[in-house]
């Protein structure tokens, strides 16, 4: 029902959260479809540029506009939706770590550097976007599973070894603040067993932005991030971290999470601070 009290922010939230199944529902498909034909040598490439249409597209209708600033670059600059954010080297693999501070976050990732999300367990069983997650090689996990821990750490390592890009939130879940929580050490254990580098990445959103997550379930977050204006954030990307082979795991999350942090905090300043 569209509220009496703000019906423009109603009707904006019926229109995006069903303007999210329908685009799903329609390039789906036509995806499959398409990774059916496509040699196996240029199914990496098919579905890359469809998730990268997908995230772009709703980056656009959620009203997400990113500034990206990169490691010694001159300066931020406006994300552009039609391309990846950033480039990087297709030599080996790359793991990026990055704060959790969005359901977009999701997006903006996987837009920026395109690659494989590593996701909690249960968004396999959801409904359309479960059969998206899973169609694209999103590596599940359950962390409080053993098992099931250990089995991703093997697909991101097996994935990272063949120069692919794996993204993946070491804090494990969402929080509200600018504040990284200590890291799980899985992601860095396939990152030091398959020689693949390291991507630190701090994320922010603009202060009173619909899109920041504030405490709450993730149904009532995708519906007033639905609702909300549009709003900025901001991508902050550190330089690669080059993994030694006689790394310890645990060392190489400490460190991780200590630029992450740092990048946290540079990207609140971007956001904010007009730059």
């Amino acid at each position: 029902m569209v509220s009496a009290m703000n019906p423009r922010r109603a009707l904006r939230r019926l229109a995006r959260v069903a303007g999210l199944g329908a685009l799903t529902a329609a390039m789906l498909p036509a995806f499959l479809a398409r990774q059916r034909l496509a040699d196996e040598k240029r199914r990496d490439g098919v579905r890359e540029r469809w998730v990268a249409a997908w995230c772009g597209a709703l980056l656009a209708m959620f009203g997400v506009r990113v500034l990206v600033q990169v490691a010694g670059a001159k300066g931020p600059r406006r994300a552009d939706r039609s391309r990846s954010f950033v480039g990087l080297p297709r030599d080996r693999g790359h793991l990026i770590v990055a704060n959790h501070r969005s359901t977009a976050d999701i997006l903006v990732l996987l837009r920026a550097f395109g690659g494989h999300m590593v996701s909690r367990a249960d968004v396999a069983r959801w409904p359309l976007l479960g059969l998206a997650a899973r169609s694209v090689g999103t590596v599940f996990v359950d962390r409080a599973d053993a098992v099931s821990g250990a089995s991703a750490v093997r697909a991101m390592r097996s994935l990272l070894a063949r120069g692919s890009t794996v993204i993946v939130f070491p804090e494990a879940t969402t929080f509200p603040d600018d504040v990284v929580r200590p890291f799980q050490s899985g992601a860095f254990v396939a990152a030091l067993r398959s020689g693949a580098d390291v991507v630190p990445i701090g994320i922010a959103y603009a202060t009173g932005s619909g899109a920041a997550f504030v405490n709450e379930t993730f149904g009532a977050h995708l519906a007033r991030m639905a609702g909300a204006e549009p709003s900025d954030a901001a991508l902050c990307v550190g330089e690669p971290m080059i993994v030694a082979p006689n790394a310890r795991a645990a060392d190489l999350r400490d460190q991780a999470h200590a630029e992450v942090q740092r990048l946290v905090l540079a990207a609140r300043r971007l956001v904010d601070g007009g730059a």
